[in-house]
């Protein structure tokens, strides 16, 4: 039985065979470094691309000539690009945009993962319509998503009656690639076509069906705050992985229904252990706000505002009383997860929303006190899931285990950093665990960086991408040319 790890695109573009056995993914999907140092371009040529953006085009050569790192020149220009040069499916269907795009070695749309996979295009959106038709219709794929269930978190381009998990003993249909239930699905989508309308000024994408797109993600939101029993939504799998199904007859662990949302799935796609996942309801409070400013000054629709504004209250309320927890170290912290019942799990993983990412997702000021301690202790050894070895340092998660360290966190802690020692230090890990292949991976080993996950995974390429752009911007290249 195949996972996420290892559900490998036929792709020339493939680059890692991935394990059959779950228990054995993170040892048998590592990739092997390539060795070589002339630096010379790992991206498609010009018309094997799948898009082609101007804008990122100029950026690529006005950001590459500033660094002088030949190396770090090297892997930002094979990165920022990497989402629209291997997993943009864009055209034009009925007069409007549709951009399907998948996560790289898997051949499915992400709600989560194509949201964030175009996220640092959209500044250059006002200078390239190109570009711009494309993340709309990302935006216009998403609804359609939603539309046809707001409780997957991935889906196919077209029906597949065989897919892979179509055995799962949930309600599936040919169009869902994987149905697991998590928060940030919907909460994702929302922060794409609100920054997208806030930089472009374009209100095509809220039409009528995004208008019921965004109803149904507070129907689903407030199934899930379970106070009304459990709700529609189960899920079981076959496996022989605990994380990848749910206990108790496919609902999951009990919750106290005190106003936060399940979250079945973490944005791991593991299953939640306490399963009002803390970062995620977060998250939704913040698209909900999004959700309700569009429908006042967009949409002009004040029962789908007024909806979006009490359920974010709601769970804001509930956040405060329920999920920042005393502890003995660090003081008053965000828990992972918690269930209203008073039990709270004091972790973190690398699959962004976490804590650490928090403000980077605008989701709480990165000067929080609450957030300054949860940041402490989650880059520490008191996060169980925080590993440091010879290679680097960082979180990682149980999604593939002991010792094996997400880059992707190591860029939230570049992004969410206040102290330009510490966001040169993550530069410098940045650089030096690739195992000279160019690209960042899903993990590598602490000690040996040429032991990694997921050679193909645009979603971390692209968000090192956004953290050189965002530091070029923001005038500190210094940072980036000290290491």
């Amino acid at each position: 039985m195949t996972t996420r790890r290892n559900f490998i695109r036929t792709s020339a573009v493939g680059l890692t065979a991935l394990a059959l056995n779950p228990s054995r993914a993170a040892a048998s999907v590592m990739g092997k470094k390539t060795g070589g140092s002339s630096y010379v371009s790992k991206r498609p040529a010009k018309g094997d691309r799948h898009f082609s953006s101007v804008a990122v085009e100029q950026t690529i050569s006005r950001v590459k000539a500033k660094i002088k790192d030949p190396k770090l020149a090297w892997m930002f220009e094979n990165c920022f690009p990497n989402t629209l040069d291997t997993t943009v499916n864009f055209s034009i269907q009925n007069g409007r945009p549709d951009t399907f795009v998948i996560t790289g070695d898997i051949d499915a749309m992400w709600l989560r993962d194509s949201s964030a996979q175009v996220w640092p295009y959209l500044p250059l959106t006002k200078k390239d319509d190109h570009l711009k038709q494309m993340i709309a219709g990302v935006i216009n794929r998403q609804t359609k998503c939603i539309l046809i269930d707001p409780y997957a978190n991935a889906f196919n381009h077209d029906p597949k009656p065989d897919n892979e998990w179509m055995t799962d003993r949930t309600e599936m249909n040919p169009m869902l690639h994987e149905r697991k239930w998590e928060i940030d699905s919907l909460a994702y989508p929302v922060r794409l076509a609100y920054n997208y309308w806030k930089t472009t000024g374009d209100t095509a994408v809220f039409d009528a069906d995004w208008t019921k797109a965004m109803n149904r993600l507070i129907q689903t939101f407030r199934e899930q705050q379970r106070k009304e029993g459990n709700g529609p939504y189960k899920f079981q799998r076959k496996t022989e992985r605990q994380l990848d199904t749910l206990n108790n007859d496919g609902w999951g662990n009990p919750v106290n229904p005190v106003g936060l949302i399940v979250s079945s799935f973490r944005p791991s796609d593991d299953a939640t252990t306490f399963q009002f996942l803390v970062p995620s309801n977060l998250f939704a409070v913040t698209s909900l706000k999004q959700i309700a400013e569009i429908a006042r000054k967009v949409t002009k629709d004040e029962a789908l505002a007024s909806a979006a504004t009490a359920l974010a209250k709601e769970v804001s309320d509930a956040i405060q009383k329920y999920a920042i927890v005393e502890h003995p170290k660090y003081g008053k912290v965000y828990a992972f997860e918690v269930d209203g019942f008073g039990n709270a799990y004091f972790m973190d993983d690398a699959n962004v929303p976490s804590l650490l990412a928090l403000p980077y997702l605008d989701s709480i000021d990165r000067k929080d006190p609450v957030y300054s301690n949860t940041r402490k202790m989650v880059l520490s050894a008191d996060n169980p899931y925080f590993f440091k070895g010879t290679a680097g340092e960082g979180i990682g998660g149980p999604h593939i285990g002991y010792d094996m360290i997400w880059p992707m966190s190591i860029i939230m802690r570049a992004q969410t950093s206040r102290s330009d020692e510490e966001i040169k230090h993550c530069l410098r890990m940045l650089r030096n665990t690739d195992a000279d292949t160019g690209f960042m991976h899903e993990s590598f080993h602490k000690d040996d960086p040429a032991k990694f996950t997921r050679s193909w995974f645009a979603w971390v390429n692209t968000l090192f991408g956004e953290l050189i752009v965002g530091l070029e911007a923001k005038g500190k290249m210094n940072l980036i040319n000290s290491i």
